[in-house]
């Protein structure tokens, strides 16, 4: 079994998982607005214990036990929009995106509420249950929709800025809660633009490589500390990359 398959499966193992206590699992607060399930640690539990048994030689980095780089490592989000998933909210999923050598290369994404998994490998496209992604070919500003999602590593005037920037130049603007499905929707051509100021690598590794194989383009998140401490984030679609890089002010990486 090739890593992308192992990836598929066991994303969609753990959204199962996950979506047995969907709206009912126990909650704590890590910090302002930032949910925390028993489920969390127990679909990470899961997932670590296969990716361990498949590839011992493979580092992890989890949102919940954290972990260290390597030249091989799996990213983990157990759960991306645990606030939503808390309240019953039907938009989360499980992410897990692995990296050789610091390049995205392959991705798994299931969203449970679905039963939806989206998938890429590196030069072999994104895919969501077997159809072909591809980013929108929206070409106007104006019919652009743009989904900035919120850190509290930033400020709010720094939040408010942007949003005054996107919507200035004619885009509709979302924030639904989970930026791994933010990115996917990138690459499945729904919205125009995903960005962020600031976000963990376990919540983008496998949305960034969708978004590419999707035939958009992202920044280089992994470049500098983005492994370990985050970055800011963008993923746009090719007719518009370079203008929303512009308006929202992060790079893309060509």
């Amino acid at each position: 079994m090739s890593r992308l398959e192992f990836s598929g499966k066991l994303a969609r193992d753990a959204g199962r998982l996950a979506h047995t206590a969907f709206g009912q699992s126990a909650t704590s607060m890590k910090g302002r607005h930032d949910v925390l399930t028993a489920m969390d640690g127990e679909v990470e539990r899961f997932i670590r214990k296969a990716i361990t048994a498949s590839y011992p030689d493979d580092a992890i980095i989890g949102e919940e036990e954290g972990g260290r780089g390597a030249d091989r490592v799996w990213l983990i989000d157990p759960i991306d929009g645990t606030a939503n998933y808390a309240r019953g909210i039907p938009h989360y999923c499980v992410s897990i995106g692995y990296l050789e050598h610091g390049v995205p290369t392959v991705a798994a994404v299931h969203d449970p509420s679905h039963d939806w998994l989206y998938s890429a490998a590196r030069g072999e496209g994104a895919w969501r249950d077997g159809q072909r992604l591809s980013v929108s070919p929206c070409d106007d500003l104006g019919a652009a929709t743009v989904e900035c999602g919120w850190s509290t590593r930033r400020s709010t005037a720094d939040y408010l800025a942007l949003l005054t920037r996107v919507m200035n130049a004619g885009c509709a603007i979302r924030r639904v809660g989970s930026g791994a499905l933010g990115l996917v929707d990138v690459a499945a051509g729904r919205s125009e633009a995903y960005c962020e100021l600031h976000i963990n690598a376990w919540d983008c590794a496998a949305g960034i490589l969708l978004v590419r194989e999707a035939g958009g383009y992202t920044n280089d998140f992994f470049a500098g500390k983005g492994l370990t401490e985050g970055n800011p984030v963008i993923g746009t679609n090719r007719a518009l990359c370079a203008k929303l890089a512009d308006l929202i002010g992060i790079p893309i990486e060509n």
